[in-house]
């Protein structure tokens, strides 16, 4: 396994396992949708995002809170398209 298939199955786990189905549908729903097309820049952005708490990722998500400037973005732009949230992951 090299180092990014390592890094994207550990964020993968992350993004699907983060407390509420709510999180889980909406963290875990954009890494499935667009992990494929990720380099090491968009994956450390990721990587500290899953740092961040779940509430604030959603406020982030549907603009209810101004976004951070270190997460403000094309991968920030991605996430509040909410295109890629289903019901049943």
């Amino acid at each position: 396994m090299t180092e990014l298939s390592h890094r994207l199955a550990r964020a993968r786990f992350r993004a699907w396992h983060r407390g509420t189905r709510e999180a889980d549908f909406l963290i875990g729903g954009f890494f499935d949708r667009h992990h494929a097309q990720w380099g090491d820049t968009e994956l450390s952005w990721f990587e500290v995002l899953l740092d961040e708490q779940d509430v604030d990722v959603m406020a982030w998500a549907i603009g209810a809170e101004p976004v951070p400037e270190q997460f403000d973005g094309p991968q920030m732009a991605a996430l509040q398209k909410l295109d890629y949230v289903t019901p049943f992951g």
